[in-house]
């Protein structure tokens, strides 16, 4: 996955597509600082890379509802221009419904039956379906399920 977006920044730069290249420099320069960070092996898998680009596209669409609320929608737009380009590269997240019928899944193998039961099916949750869902839809569903 590193190499794509190396080999895509390369075809932005050539094509002069501004905001596809910031978009692409932002997620190399997260990967660097993976690769980096104190502990790290200097290795970023496809799994951690896909976490990285979740928390810039997540970033840039808090930054995009900030700058609406302060009235510039035109930084706003830059901000969900690359979001949408970021999230190109990230898998196919699952609709409201095919989250459900997967949490129904998990309640039942875990045996949650009520409100109180909601930490150990967002444990398991979380893990079985990172990457297609975001976790505030998940936290509300499961919520809803159980209640």
């Amino acid at each position: 996955m590193e190499k794509r977006i190396q080999a895509d920044m390369v075809s932005a730069m050539k094509a002069k597509e501004t905001v596809r290249l910031a978009s692409l420099r932002a997620i190399k320069a997260a990967i660097m600082l993976a690769k980096t960070a104190e502990g790290a092996t200097g290795e970023v898998d496809d799994t951690a890379i896909v976490k990285i680009i979740q928390k810039l596209v997540k970033q840039r669409k808090e930054s995009a509802q900030q700058y609406n609320d302060a009235g510039r929608p035109e930084l706003a737009e830059n901000e969900l221009a690359e979001a949408a380009v970021m999230e190109v590269y990230l898998p196919k997240q699952l609709s409201e419904a095919e989250v459900e019928e997967q949490l129904k899944v998990i309640i039942a193998e875990v045996g949650a039956s009520k409100p109180s039961d909601m930490g150990k099916v967002m444990g398991t949750a979380t893990k079985r379906l990172a990457g297609l869902a975001e976790g505030k839809m998940i936290s509300a569903l499961v919520k809803k399920l159980l209640s």
